[in-house]
């Protein structure tokens, strides 16, 4: 029976039919036990209520159980009627008011209550009542407080019985109600999940395979019969080295995993893996349901556009680099032919000397501060505290001639101040100085430049573990911002929007970025007169990496571009 509703009308009557017959058989073998004592007619009652009611049970079983007819609302009612007149017979029999079987007119009240309709219960309950009093009148010809109260509390199980059925009745079809919508939703929701090309499975806190979609056994080459409620973490961590490791690091860690790639399988494939969490109680670990799919033809198409994005950065700094060094060039040149000649007062030769020598110290400059963009590598990897690091740099800036007049501020937050990063300090050092130093030049006399280091938990750095905490180095100016559409561009090389400037100071700070694993930006306008913000996120030593450009192996596009022109 299921909890909330009333049982099913055959399953009850299959009780009824057996309770009717064992009544009718007990009272027959009372009868035949007593059979010289007992009068004629008794003997001849119960031998006849056995009959008819073995008789009765009999048909009414073979048409609801063994043909399966579905039992109608006539044929309950009759069902319960014969029931209070078996009932009304054995207890005339068996002593009317004295009889001990009285009470089974509340087994038959709370049967018809269950297969008959509120009223229909009500009316099978005042039945039993009058019955039951007709019957003790007729034979005591008196009525006394007990038969009264009886009787009455026959009328209360019928009006008790009644309402508490019609509730359950009422319950039991909005339960029906219910269950139909979630078959139906749990049907449309199979049909989409077998027909989607996407894995997706569950693993519970056990690390049993709870679910899988036809996709994802495809893709794994297992059975899904074969492993549903087992261990499946080691058989998937074979199957797809790293698969298993993330959705075990996903549940031990309870944090979501957005993005992570698996390992090349035997037949070649990689995995595109992201993770959700279900989480049934505080004190067990969750279940994990992972989502993945194929990403091998995009690798390789990666592969290719970064091939070719390598090639392509190699010819825009090399026509970069050249148009650089062609217009000093041609300075000099006209310079040198003109001094080279004989009709050139003193006074003309002065200016043309200065010119060469200004043009040959900014080709000096300009290949200078290039070589340094292209050397960008961390040559060691050490503990940096980064405050003291910013503080350093900060110095630096406030004494360089070009921040004559401009007010360079430092904040740190309490927990970032003894935050650390694992790299090399003098790459990094020269990446808050550039980044500090572009401040301070687009600042301009009597502006202002406001440096804030803070520490933060974000998963910017780190999108396949979680989140992790990072230091923020944040320089604000009052200069006059980025022009809007240009913030894609402000870190590319020779790209620079300051007369004077080369365009390899935000660069070099991108790759020093990279190197050490984390991320620049140009971030949202303050307001209130500022200008830009640049925003420098590093992985604070101890926090969880994810195998990003802090790998001093891993080459950026810039590195391949630069080392080809240096080559």
């Amino acid at each position: 029976m299921t909890s909330g509703r009333l049982p099913q009308p055959r399953r009850v009557l299959t009780w009824v039919y057996l309770g009717r017959t064992c009544l009718a058989t007990g009272i027959f073998l009372a009868a035949a036990l007593a059979w010289d004592q007992a009068p004629s007619s008794t003997t001849l009652a119960a031998t006849l209520l056995l009959i008819f009611s073995a008789t009765f049970a009999a048909g009414s079983f073979w048409w609801t159980h063994v043909h399966r007819h579905e039992p109608g609302l006539n044929y309950l009612y009759c069902q319960v009627l014969y029931d209070v007149l078996l009932v009304t017979a054995v207890v005339h029999l068996t002593g009317g008011k004295d009889s001990d079987f009285a009470p089974l007119f509340v087994l038959v009240i709370v049967a018809g209550a269950i297969l008959l309709p509120f009223v229909g219960g009500i009316l099978i309950g005042i039945l039993a009542s009058l019955l039951y009093f007709a019957d003790v009148v007729w034979s005591a010809h008196t009525v006394d407080l007990a038969v009264v109260l009886q009787g009455v509390l026959f009328s209360v199980v019928a009006l008790a019985t009644g309402y508490l059925g019609g509730r359950l009745r009422q319950t039991g079809a909005t339960l029906g109600e219910v269950e139909a919508e979630l078959r139906l939703l749990r049907l449309d929701t199979d049909d989409v999940l077998a027909s989607i090309a996407t894995g997706l499975i569950t693993v519970d806190g056990r690390g049993r395979l709870g679910f899988i979609n036809p996709a994802a056994a495809d893709l794994l080459k297992v059975r899904a019969s074969d492993w549903l409620g087992r261990p499946f973490l080691d058989k998937l961590e074979a199957t797809a080295p790293g698969l298993g490791s993330v959705i075990r690091r996903s549940m031990e860690t309870r944090a979501a995993i957005r993005r992570f790639e698996t390992e090349e399988t035997e037949a070649g494939m990689v995995f595109g893996v992201s993770t959700t969490l279900i989480q049934r109680g505080e004190r067990e670990l969750p279940s994990v349901t992972a989502i993945f799919q194929d990403i091998t033809e995009r690798k390789r198409i990666d592969q290719l556009n970064r091939r070719a994005e390598r090639l392509e950065a190699v010819a825009e700094l090399s026509a970069s680099l050249a148009h650089e060094i062609k217009n000093p060039l041609a300075s000099i040149r006209s310079a040198t032919e003109q001094l080279a000649g004989d009709r050139i007062d003193n006074d003309d030769r002065v200016v043309l000397g200065g010119l060469v020598v200004r043009e040959s110290d900014r080709l000096s400059r300009l290949l200078t501060e290039f070589i340094d963009f292209a050397r960008v590598r961390m040559r060691a990897t050490d503990r940096v505290e980064v405050a003291p690091l910013v503080t350093q740099a900060l110095d630096v800036v406030r004494a360089h001639p070009q921040a004559a007049g401009v007010t360079v501020d430092l904040a740190v937050s309490p927990e970032a101040a003894t935050a650390a990063t694992a790299g090399d300090g003098d790459l990094l050092h020269r990446a808050v100085l550039n980044l500090a130093l572009n401040a301070v030049q687009w600042a301009g006399q009597g502006g202002r430049v406001e440096v804030e280091v803070d520490q933060l938990e974000t998963d910017l750095l780190t999108p396949s573990s979680g989140s992790a905490r990072t230091v923020r180095i944040r320089v604000s100016d009052t200069g006059p911002g980025v022009p809007e559409g240009e913030a894609d561009h402000v870190f590319d090389p020779f790209f620079t929007l300051r007369p004077g400037g080369t365009g390899l100071g935000l660069a070099l700070v991108q790759r020093a970025a990279e190197a050490h694993g984390g991320a620049v930006f140009v971030d949202q306008p303050r307001g209130d007169g500022w200008g830009a913000t640049f925003a420098l996120y590093l992985p604070v030593v101890g926090a969880v990496t994810s195998g990003t450009g802090a790998d001093t192996a891993s080459r950026t596009d810039a590195d391949a571009a630069s080392e080809a022109l240096s080559s």
